[in-house]
């Protein structure tokens, strides 16, 4: 169910669906191919489109305008280094019944969780409720529906040692989520350099449709 505020312009009140917000990371090109490659082969599969691939850090929610610019001002107190990362090993959701979702995994690395506990921290002291699931980082890949269990056998068979070498990871990102007829159409909000390189520009650079 779609959620709507209300948006003044001009001489007009209009109702406008309420942004969802995610914190993540984005991938280099050549990681994204790499993705992309893997998106075929299980029928019944519903695949991510590569432009759409993030590591999710933290999902906040709906959220009204002003929520919005607080979120955006806080995150800018995150301090941490950039760091290397490598995607290692493909699975999927639910681990028993019936699969739901195909993943993909992250190598352990301590300074990714230490990214996401930090996110977490400034936020809840801004007065966003605490995150209730445990940080399990892993790309989305497909969501199923009546994936015939061989074809899931060979599936994992094929790519389950999937791995790529690791990357430079400089900056984190904060999305809006806004659902329209075609699905959802998510923006740049605002982006954190983790380096201290150059901020980069915010202001609703729509990267997905």
């Amino acid at each position: 169910m779609v959620r709507f505020m209300v948006a003044i312009t001009g001489r007009h009140i209009c109702l406008i669906p309420m942004p969802r917000l995610f914190v993540a990371i984005d991938f280099p090109r050549g990681i994204r191919e790499r993705l992309g490659a893997l998106c075929s082969g299980l029928p019944g599969a519903r695949w991510v489109e590569p432009e759409q691939l993030h590591l999710t850090l933290r999902f906040i929610g709906e959220v009204d305008g002003g929520v919005l610019i607080l979120v955006q001002d806080i995150l800018g107190e995150v301090r941490a280094g950039a760091f290397s990362m490598r995607l290692e090993g493909i699975g999927f959701f639910p681990p028993r019944g019936g699969p739901r979702v195909v993943w993909v995994g992250i190598r352990k690395n301590e300074q990714l969780r230490r990214l996401h506990d930090r996110i977490e921290s400034v936020l809840v002291r801004a007065g966003l409720a605490p995150e209730d699931r445990k940080f399990a980082p892993h790309i989305t890949l497909a969501r199923l529906k009546n994936t015939p269990a061989p074809r899931i056998g060979a599936y994992l068979a094929q790519h389950g040692l999937f791995s790529t070498e690791e990357f430079p990871v400089n900056e984190f990102l904060l999305y809006s989520s806004v659902l329209n007829s075609r699905g959802a159409r998510h923006y740049i909000e605002e982006g954190y350099p983790l380096d201290g390189a150059g901020q980069r520009d915010g202001g609703n650079g729509v990267v997905q449709g």
